[in-house]
């Protein structure tokens, strides 16, 4: 990997603001540079209100949870949990190792695998659907989280901890990972699609062929980013990946370990039919008490409402959490007695008895997924994001039933990046962070109306309040003369202030055309952190920032980059 000179000093020192909110949103450092700066997540509309609790009132949520992350006596008990559950180590180090053999994966992830196998061995685990190209930022933050975590347990407990990032791929939902957006040479927002793939909407992603269609997806993206030093080695890698033939989830896999492997990282296809026998016993108990998961996780729900939370899951009576994979994706349901699969009627037993024959016939849904990973792996600590932290608190009595320990949940790092001249920007002007987020000129116009010279603004109000002064006085003097002239009068009045609210609009449009740099600069950084309205780390694809900055922005990240809970980072590079 070739290093990016310029990142020796690019991320500044941290500064964390007070967790309560503010209407302060970037904090600037010394000579006006920007550092690196906290922002409160609870003063973000687009982060559910349960992360600001669970980051700062996590007593107020805490009976929904296995432990609160920020206390080291939580990571002691989880990882004593954890150890002390029997699981088939050496299947599961040698599944993960024969999947690493079919991408070839780094050394450093093979080794990371292999020490699973180990009684002792941790896990910290995270995971995200197969997006094409890598998917959005909060894909890599989730990972660069988990890497960071593993990291703090080796250090800090002394146990043998690893990274594991779970590639979901069992759903059809082929809108949400077909896509990815980056911004042109002039940041304006360019998105690319895979063309429809046969199957596409109906089968599991992890059944998608692509095909000569994603080379012109690629040639696409070439056309959208701008040209750099470290375009050609992206799109090597890219080409590498999502190459015809190969499948969505082995292409996010391949990309993800290239990116991530020589750090430790191990990625795993959750799809592999050779890990559905490792599940057999979580699904044929799921389907011996049907519909038991979907009560213990809509209790816990109402619990959650309780607590001023939505819960984000709420299971109909009748569903059991498991699918049948037949081509498709198929919901298994309750009927009374009975399970019905479609038009088949079965019974609880007879499906059962077929889990444990042949599991691969079979896929977890949202409520289940986390039982069966947590039966694979020694998790102690799982890396959500906000809307999975909120389904996550409605499954601890879900974990009790299916004798599973349940680990703790960190919040994945939040983060906006931000290049020099965008951070200078807001720090020279002072703009608020979340200004950049409003999708028409207001908060545009609101910066250039302070740029004014004083004396233009001044004069402004001033021919404002006399004006209201010298017609206040007609007003009280016409009544004497003609009392039918003060509503005349009182509209003359209105009429004169749209006059010069019209003249201060024309002042502001005039101050818009002589200060296009400004414009410029706001547009930009609008573009960066808000791009279509939204927010960066949900928005912009992972390839943007490698085309930009170089790989070695993953490096850097790694090391640098906190993942406080609560805080939101504006990252400077």
């Amino acid at each position: 990997m070739r290093v990016l000179d310029s990142f020796g000093t690019a991320l500044r020192e941290y500064e964390s603001v007070s967790p309560e909110p503010s209407s302060s949103a970037v904090t600037t450092g010394p000579a006006g540079r920007l550092k690196a700066t906290g922002l409160d997540v609870r003063g973000f509309p687009w982060i559910r209100p349960l992360a600001g609790d669970y980051a700062y009132n996590f007593k107020q949520v805490g009976e929904l949870y296995a432990g609160n992350p920020q206390e080291p006596d939580a990571w002691r008990d989880a990882i004593a949990r954890t150890q002390q559950k029997s699981r088939d180590r050496t299947r599961v180090a040698a599944l993960l190792q024969a999947q690493q053999a079919e991408r070839g994966a780094p050394p450093a992830a093979r080794a990371a695998a292999a020490r699973l196998a180990d009684p002792a061995t941790v896990a910290v685990v995270t995971g995200q659907q197969a997006g094409v190209f890598g998917g959005p930022l909060f894909t890599l933050l989730k990972a660069l989280t988990a890497l960071q975590l593993a990291r703090r347990a080796e250090r800090d407990h002394g146990v043998p901890a690893v990274a594991i990032f779970w590639v979901d791929a069992e759903d059809h939902d082929w809108e949400e990972v077909r896509s990815c957006t980056v911004l042109d040479a002039e940041f304006q927002p360019r998105t690319v699609t895979l063309p429809d793939l046969e199957g596409a909407g109906e089968l599991p992603i992890a059944q998608l062929k692509l095909d000569a269609g994603v080379e012109q997806t690629i040639e696409a993206l070439e056309a959208a980013l701008q040209r750099g030093e470290f375009t050609a080695q992206v799109l090597a890698d890219i080409r590498a990946a999502w190459a015809p033939g190969t499948g969505m989830a082995r292409a996010f896999a391949t990309w993800l370990e290239t990116l991530l492997g020589p750090h430790g990282l191990v990625v795993f296809e959750s799809a592999d039919p050779g890990a559905k026998p490792l599940a057999a016993d979580v699904f044929a108990r799921e389907l011996s008490a049907p519909g038991q998961t979907a009560a213990l996780a809509a209790q816990a729900g109402e619990a959650l409402a309780a607590r001023g939370h939505a819960p984000q899951v709420v299971p109909n009576p009748d569903s059991v959490s498991l699918f049948r994979l037949n081509g498709g994706r198929t919901p298994i349901k309750k009927q009374g007695d009975h399970l019905v699969i479609g038009d088949a009627t079965h019974s609880s037993e007879e499906l059962a008895q077929e889990a444990t024959a042949s599991p691969g016939r079979f896929s977890p849904n949202v409520l289940l997924r986390p039982i069966v990973q947590d039966t694979l792996f020694p998790t102690i600590c799982y890396v959500a994001g906000p809307s999975e932290l909120a389904y996550l608190g409605q499954l601890r009595g879900v974990y009790d039933a299916f004798g599973v320990p349940m680990p703790l949940f960190f919040p994945r790092t939040t983060a906006t990046l931000l290049d020099s001249g965008g951070t200078r920007f807001l720090g020279k002007y002072g703009v608020p962070f979340q200004d950049l987020r409003t999708p028409d000129e207001s908060a545009l116009n609101r910066l250039l109306e302070s740029q004014l010279p004083a004396s233009v603004e001044q004069s402004l109000r001033d021919a404002g309040a006399q004006m209201q002064q010298s017609m206040a006085r007609v007003v009280e003097a016409l009544p004497s003369l003609d009392p039918t002239l003060e509503g005349a009068a009182k509209t003359t009045l209105g009429k004169m202030e749209h006059e010069l609210r019209s003249l201060h609009s024309k002042v502001i449009h005039a101050a818009k055309k002589r200060d296009e740099t400004l414009r410029r600069q706001f547009v930009r950084a609008q573009a960066q952190a808000f791009p279509q309205g939204h927010p960066q780390e949900r928005t912009l694809g992972v390839v943007y920032f490698l085309n930009k900055y170089g790989p070695s922005l993953v490096d850097l990240l790694l090391e640098e980059l906190p993942i406080d809970p609560g805080q939101h980072w504006l990252i400077t590079l």
